[in-house]
């Protein structure tokens, strides 16, 4: 299976202004000595961001420039966007820049902007006109580009400000989450997720997300994408015949291969006891063999005919012992049965016209990490808290899913685990 390519970043010429502009920005922004001043025209103004140049360029008659691409076929708006100089693109357009103007691989500036996630000069581009679904030759919108280089940030702000369409599939069926899913970039995958990307959809190579995730062999985008699904993801067939599992065995990638399998096992269980067979653990085997402890200690130790007559002190150690196995069995029951600390969905958000559009990022719960959201309980996650594939659900300073008690160790069941 021939694998697919990723958008063009703009050639060698583009490469060598990000990497000298960075330089620029990081050593005071002026050439070294000796060196050649690399702000010759408007082009690498706009690149450099030096906005004082830049004026002197166009009051010399260089306002021509501005509509019309360099040497590569680029134009200043898109080096101004690429290197997120929002005043410089102002600038730009408010002097004539077209701000929908195309390079000769059919990109926007929108297109470059998405390449280094830059927000503030996305929404100067979209506040003068800029077309959030333009595509270019590849069919590649924003959406695409930002999940190619993993610019999450950028890409929930397009989306949640802008209404760009995150399932927009490019020339050959791929959307967003196909390529974030190819480039590992797994924040991406969850903010799609959560937005309810069709994770389902296949390419013209008959692939869903999952596929090119194992192709790469990125454990973590196949387990976001795993726990997030269901187990027709995991047997669906690519063009060629082969599920994920066998692309995964097939480059070599062992054991996410076992994990992929042993996933399908457990879709299976689900199937003919949903959601029980693996939540019910070995509490109810751990629960029989006490209790036939129990009555073994009886019989043999407290009510035998053949011992002698024991004590009142041992009689008394004997009962304690008793008594200590009942209250043993009362917090069995409530780490076995009670809530480990189930965090609860916003219904309010769910039954809204758009629930999953808004990512309330005033939340006390959001620290900036995108791991946060869990893309199957639609929630943002506080700190300590994790979702269990298990008993599918996020649990509050989530420890691990214990199949002795047959459930989650989190912050309600801690003490009680402790006590039991």
């Amino acid at each position: 299976m021939a694998e697919i390519e990723v958008v063009t970043d703009g050639g060698s010429a583009r490469r060598d202004v990000e990497e000298e502009g960075d330089q620029r920005r990081q050593g005071g922004g002026g050439p070294a000595a000796g060196e050649p001043d690399p702000v010759v025209d408007v082009y690498s103004a706009a690149a450099y961001g030096d906005l004082e140049r830049l004026r002197g360029f166009v009051e010399r008659g260089g306002a021509a420039a501005l509509r019309e691409p360099d040497g590569n076929g680029y134009h200043a708006l898109q080096w101004a966007a690429l290197n997120n100089y929002p005043h410089v693109a102002l600038y730009l357009i408010e002097h004539g820049a077209d701000v929908n103007a195309t390079d000769h691989a059919g990109q926007t500036a929108l297109h470059w902007a998405a390449v280094r996630g830059s927000t503030s000069v996305s929404d100067v581009l979209m506040e003068h006109g800029a077309r959030v679904e333009a595509a270019d030759v590849n069919g590649y919108r924003a959406v695409h580009v930002a999940a190619q280089y993993g610019q999450t940030s950028f890409l929930h702000h397009i989306i949640s400000k802008y209404g760009a369409d995150f399932d927009a599939l490019d020339n050959d069926g791929r959307s967003a989450l196909h390529w974030a899913a190819y480039k590992g970039n797994a924040d991406t995958i969850r903010l799609l997720l959560f937005m309810d990307a069709n994770q389902v959809r296949q390419d013209k190579n008959g692939c869903t997300p999952l596929h090119w995730a194992a192709i790469r062999g990125n454990l973590e985008v196949c387990t976001v994408l795993v726990h997030a699904g269901t187990k027709e993801e995991l047997t669906l067939n690519d063009s060629g015949g082969l599920t994920p599992v066998q692309l995964a065995a097939e480059k070599g990638h062992r054991h996410l291969s076992n994990i992929l399998s042993n996933a399908i096992k457990v879709s299976f269980e689900d199937k003919f006891f949903p959601g029980r067979s693996r939540k019910i653990g070995y509490a109810p085997f751990l629960f029989a063999y006490l209790v036939i402890c129990l009555i073994l200690f009886l019989n043999s130790i407290v009510f035998a005919p053949n011992f002698s007559r024991i004590t009142a002190t041992a009689g008394l150690w004997s009962w304690a012992a008793v008594s200590l196995f009942f209250a043993s069995q009362v917090q069995f029951y409530r780490v076995s049965r009670k809530n480990p600390g189930y965090i609860k969905a916003n219904t309010k958000r769910l039954d809204s016209k758009e629930p999953l559009m808004e990512i309330d990022l005033t939340n006390s719960s959001w620290t900036g990490n995108w791991s946060q959201l869990c893309p199957t309980c639609k929630i943002i996650r506080p700190m300590r808290s994790k979702h269990c594939p298990t008993c599918k659900h996020c649990v509050e300073q989530f420890d691990h899913h214990c199949p002795w008690i047959s459930n989650c160790v989190g912050k309600v069941r801690c003490r009680y685990v402790f006590l039991c």
